[in-house]
């Protein structure tokens, strides 16, 4: 398996987790570059913002968490978070306040038994970490939340700090080493492709905040990058960097004209009668697009719910390059590997699970009539 911590992560752990500062803690710097004095050991924590409970989950530390944030108690028809579903007991834990960052110190105070650390992500959400610290009397961790294909080293700085504090280094050094491994299986499946070979393709109706239409995009899109394919949406090398979301016009689209369109189901949340699955179906503009005239249009995965579940871009990905690449594929069963994926990053294959809600399902050719 490939190794993916080199000297510079080697070095940012050294720097990270210093010398006890008196008996019974120690100081590490957290990701945001502040100083932070935590207890030796730490058995019980909570987690602040998107995506910073997920973490804690692949990193096996579920059972440390005394309290959860309002999207855990969320009573909701919809939910693409493998984490949350495969630790159905978050439900029924204690509030520390409301979802992205917006903590309440009072909650987080009455909690019994008081975490010993705060993890946060997204640092400018809600409560400022130093504030935070200081309302409640309890050390607060900065740990990052990024981009899969444009700044993993940070994801694994962040995770190797957090299993290094609750006492899972080596859990964090696999999990890192999966994802990479399985992001370079992706690349070297696909890196020889003559570009005359390469499809051109489009993702629509991608999740932001909530759903969205077939104008809804990822130019950076990840699963696409992870098997070198050809975003119409992504601007060509050299001519400026890719937004992470854009909204794009009806037509650029039918100018682009993909041979290959790729649809969020988390568009199916928008009802039988809107989103973008409506709209390719019925649109005239859409309608005339090559790939809808040849059934050229699968469905995949959500993945932006409460910020990026990494397991499901990469399950995306190879949903993605099966589709547009058979013969590199030919020993994947997507669904299959989602649910490896899956079982390996949050202890359960959840993929039936997840889909169970929509109406339309992940990983299919879809049905245009």
């Amino acid at each position: 398996m490939k190794k993916i911590f080199p000297a510079l992560i080697t070095m940012f752990i050294t720097i990270c987790i210093a010398i006890p500062a008196a008996a019974g803690t120690r100081t590490i710097t957290d990701i945001a570059g502040r100083t932070v004095v935590i207890p030796s050991k730490v058995e019980r924590v909570i987690c602040s913002g998107p995506g910073c409970l997920r973490y804690l989950t692949y990193l096996q530390g579920q059972n440390m968490i005394v309290g959860v944030d309002s999207i855990e108690h969320r009573k909701t028809k919809f939910d693409a978070r493998p984490y949350a579903i495969a630790n159905p007991q978050f439900k029924n834990m204690p509030l520390i306040g409301e979802f992205r960052g917006h903590d309440n110190p009072e909650l987080i105070l009455n909690l019994e038994p008081q975490p010993q650390v705060i993890f946060k992500t997204y640092k400018d959400m809600g409560y400022n970490p130093d504030e935070l610290q200081a309302k409640t009397g309890i050390p607060v961790v900065c740990v990052a939340y990024a981009s899969l294909d444009a700044k993993r080293d940070l994801i694994y700085n962040s995770l190797q700090l957090m299993g290094e504090i609750i006492g899972k280094s080596q859990r964090a050094k696999e999990i890192c080493n999966f994802m990479e491994t399985e992001i370079s299986n992706l690349h070297s499946r696909t890196a020889n492709i003559p570009e005359i070979e390469r499809k051109t393709c489009y993702v629509g109706g991608i999740a932001k905040k909530g759903p969205h239409g077939f104008q809804s995009t990822e130019p950076a899109y990840p699963p696409f990058s992870f098997v070198n394919a050809i975003n119409v949406a992504c601007p060509p090398k050299g001519k400026g960097k890719p937004l992470q979301h854009a909204n794009v016009s009806k037509e650029q689209i039918v100018a682009w004209n993909p041979e290959i369109l790729f649809v969020d189901i988390s568009t199916s949340q928008l009802g039988e009668n809107a989103g973008a699955i409506h709209e390719i179906k019925t649109d005239p503009a859409y309608q005339s697009l090559d790939a809808v005239s040849s059934g050229n249009v699968y469905t995949v995965l959500p993945y932006n719910w409460y910020s990026m579940n990494y397991g499901s871009i990469i399950a995306d990905a190879y949903f993605v390059g099966k589709v547009l690449y058979p013969s590199k594929f030919k020993d994947i069963d997507p669904k299959a590997k989602a649910d490896e994926i899956y079982s390996f990053m949050v202890g359960e294959p959840v993929l039936q699970h997840m889909g169970e809600a929509f109406s339309v399902k992940g990983f299919n050719k879809m049905d245009l009539e």
